[in-house]
This record gives C-alpha cells, sequence and structure tokens, in this order.
C-alpha cells in the first residue's frame, strides 16, 4: 500500500516571501535614496533662485549706469535761478540729507522737442540712489523736486570730478577757476552685498 504524496505549496517548488528584515533593508534603502533626491532638487533649486537673483541684481546695476551716462551726456553750461541766489550749471556738494550729492542742468527732449531740465541724484538713508527732477530749469519759490528710485540695495555713493588740471575733486565746482561742466565725471558704488562697482564717465564739456 504506497503513502500519500505531500502536498504542494502553491507557488511551486522553490519559491518563497521576503523577510521582514529584507523588507525593512528594501525601505530604508529607498527612504535613502528619497531624501537625497529631494535634497538635490532642493539643491537645484536654491542655486536657480540664487542665479536668478544676482542676474536681476546686475541687470538693475546696469540700467542705472546707462540712465546715468545718457543723462550727463545731454548736460549743459547754464546756471539756475533758485530761491535765494544762483546755482552752477554742475553742481557737486558733500554729502548732505536735504540736497542731492550731484545737481546738474541737461537737454531733454519732449515730444520732439528740446528743452532743458534739472536733475540731481542722491543716496536716501533707505539705501536708494535717487533720481530728483525738477520741472524747469529756474526754480520758482516753493517749487521741490520729484524723486524716485533707481537703484536700490546700495550702501555706499561717490562721485569725483575730473578739473582742468587733470585732478580729481570730490565738490564742483572746487575753485572759481573751473568750468561750467568737469572734463569728466567718477562714480563709485558700493552695494549693501558687497560688490564695489567704478565707471567713469567724459563729458561733453
Amino acid at each position: 500500500m504506497s503513502s500519500a504524496a505531500p502536498p504542494r505549496h502553491p507557488c511551486g517548488q522553490g519559491c518563497h516571501g521576503f523577510t521582514l528584515i529584507e523588507l525593512l533593508a528594501a525601505l530604508l534603502v529607498l527612504s535613502l535614496l528619497a531624501l537625497m533626491s529631494y535634497r538635490g532638487l532642493g539643491a537645484v533649486l536654491d542655486a536657480r533662485e540664487h542665479v536668478q537673483q544676482e542676474t536681476e541684481k546686475w541687470q538693475h546695476v546696469a540700467a542705472f549706469f546707462m540712465r546715468f551716462e545718457r543723462d550727463v551726456d545731454l548736460a549743459e553750461p547754464r546756471p539756475v535761478r533758485a530761491d535765494g541766489g544762483t546755482l552752477p550749471a554742475w553742481l557737486g556738494r558733500p554729502v548732505q540729507a536735504t540736497a542731492p550729492r550731484l545737481e546738474f542742468s541737461r537737454f531733454a527732449s519732449t515730444e520732439g522737442v528740446d528743452s532743458a531740465q534739472r536733475i540731481g541724484y542722491q543716496l536716501n538713508d533707505k539705501q536708494e540712489i535717487e533720481l530728483w527732477l525738477w520741472p524747469g530749469l529756474d526754480r520758482a519759490p516753493g517749487v521741490l523736486a520729484s524723486r524716485y528710485p533707481v537703484l536700490t540695495g546700495v550702501s555706499q555713493l561717490e562721485l569725483q570730478y575730473l578739473d582742468s588740471h587733470l585732478a580729481w575733486v570730490d565738490t564742483w565746482p572746487n575753485s572759481p577757476q573751473d568750468a561750467a561742466i568737469p572734463l569728466a565725471v567718477r562714480v563709485t558704488i558700493v552695494l549693501t552685498s558687497g560688490e564695489k562697482i567704478m565707471r567713469l564717465f567724459a563729458l561733453q564739456s
């Protein structure tokens, strides 16, 4: 009398499942891979945001210098009458809070007609370089300039002027013999992020 064969396992010969340790090890590896992928993605996004911020910062700096160059190219040797006296065509002041660091007369084109305008540049207490615009050259009493920020994130603004002896001076006019407009202006700005930029502009004096 033959004995009955043992019952077969439903999945066939040699079939076996994962142990608990193997499952835990696999989950650990997957978790580490997911963590590394997340950190890598975060680093890529942070780098992208940093590059975008740097690009925008230097675009704003370039735009400021382009505007400044356009303004000084249009400078004209025309003094202005103001409340209490006459102001020189080009006026470079020492640092003060109530008046722009640089103020000068320049031509402006409005609807195809050349006119004259008085403008200025100043660093305010919000670390912004402001553009000051007066409605005309000669000022009536009580007329104030409109002020617009043209560059933010600036901790320092320095302006120097080249005289007829090819010497750089900090104020203009520096002596009674100075011309109405200096030969050149040197602009140095220090950004709040630490970069120092210097530009030199020759003037059509």
